[in-house]
């Protein structure tokens, strides 16, 4: 009989405290609500700090993304470069011996030789553009072009074929498979589409075999830009490179994955384009706080006799500070549901345009993190001004 009065009075209690949770957020929620205007105000100011922080952070991740996307898409293992290189996009020329001493390397399989040079194309309308002309060993494939959407790879064996992406199309003046085009005074054949190569320097890249770039950068015979290695596939990749490095004196050789994070800390940061846009996010969390904190503040200041009350009431500090980070958290939910709907729209729009914007899901759920700190951050200031509330002000 004890035992079933114990059970029954855990669950009453249970139910109680289940009760006191339902009625404090619809208390929360009606405090909130009382003021629609206000209530719209401060949804719409964190939606647009969260649309800020996703649009801007998008862009960061993008703009990565894009930066290393040679690199990442190149299929290699290592990369065999002139000394102090810092981006896949600008280098020196090495000797051409270079890809035989790395074949005598025991772990490497095989090794190109691979150009990445800045030309120039004229335009059908005699107008010019900047391309980044990419030469590559096209029986092998590596560091060769992805996402071929029109037009075969095997055409670039023929010693004019070139293929760009169609994302360029404008911007160069191209049109259609089998258009002739110039560049370096030299004639080249359209033979296929990308979509999605995008580059971060604005210049396009153009695709075509290792023999085609080198006669049109006019790189010598004896001379290239990189090697690329591929290595057998229980070869120990720290000692190839170090082995590489020993015999190679004068030159770096990264890691695909090290080489890639190079270029894009180069890029973003260098340029300070990266830490525009991390400003740009932190600037979206600032107006997040900023408004939050004023309207449910101005809510609190609105509601303090309820307050008052509550407290007379035997309401302690917990209650009260619980009510207000309830209507925070109200606020985030609904000012980031907002936000982050029109960001993921946002992003599906750019997927056309030649500015890449990504927004993985690790993103999406840190964002909502931030949102409930940021609002719970704003609570913080109407929350002091609750629990000062004297209970004895009812009265006067």
């Amino acid at each position: 009989m004890s035992g079933s009065l114990v059970i029954g009075g855990r669950a009453a209690a249970g139910a109680r405290r289940r009760w006191v949770l339902s009625m404090s957020t619809l208390l929360a929620w009606r405090n909130l609500a009382h003021d629609r205007s206000r209530l719209g105000v401060v949804i719409l100011g964190v939606a647009f700090a969260v649309l800020l922080m996703a649009v801007q952070l998008s862009l960061l991740f993008g703009f990565a993304d894009t930066a290393a996307g040679l690199v990442s898409h190149s299929g290699a293992d290592l990369w065999i470069c002139g000394r102090g290189t810092k981006n896949v996009d600008q280098a020196v020329e090495i000797p051409a011996r270079r890809r035989f001493e790395a074949m005598e390397i025991p772990g490497v399989a095989w090794a190109d030789k691979y150009i990445v040079h800045f030309a120039v194309l004229r335009r059908p309308d005699g107008g010019t553009e900047s391309i980044v002309l990419v030469g590559y060993n096209v029986s092998r494939g590596l560091g060769g072009p992805w996402n071929v959407v029109e037009g075969s790879v095997d055409d670039l064996k023929r010693p004019d074929g070139i293929i760009v992406d169609d994302l360029y199309k404008e911007k160069l003046g191209i049109t259609h498979v089998g258009q002739t085009v110039e560049i370096n005074s030299h004639r080249a054949r359209v033979v296929g589409f990308t979509h999605g190569v995008r580059t971060f320097v604005q210049s396009p890249y153009v695709f075509s075999s290792f023999k085609t770039a080198q006669v049109i950068s006019r790189l010598s015979q004896d001379a290239t830009k990189y090697v690329l290695v591929k290595l057998e596939a229980n070869a120990d990749r720290r000692a190839v490179q170090n082995a590489l490095v020993a015999k190679m004196p004068g030159i770096d050789v990264d890691d695909n994955k090290a080489f890639a994070l190079t270029t894009q800390v180069y890029w973003l940061f260098s340029t300070g384009a990266g830490m525009d846009l991390i400003l740009a996010a932190f600037l979206g969390v600032v107006i997040g706080v900023v408004v939050t904190a004023q309207a449910l503040y101005a809510s609190a200041v609105d509601h303090l006799p309820e307050y008052a009350t509550m407290r007379a009431m035997g309401a302690g500090d917990f209650y009260l500070r619980g009510l207000i980070i309830k209507q925070a958290l109200i606020v985030a939910v609904v000012g980031y549901s907002v936000g982050m709907a029109i960001a993921v729209l946002a992003v599906r729009l750019a997927s056309h345009g030649v500015a890449a914007m990504l927004l993985p899901l690790p993103l999406i759920l840190v964002l909502g993190a931030i949102t409930m700190i940021m609002c719970a951050l704003a609570g913080l200031v109407a929350m002091r001004r609750v629990i000062a509330v004297n209970p004895t002000s009812i009265f006067r």
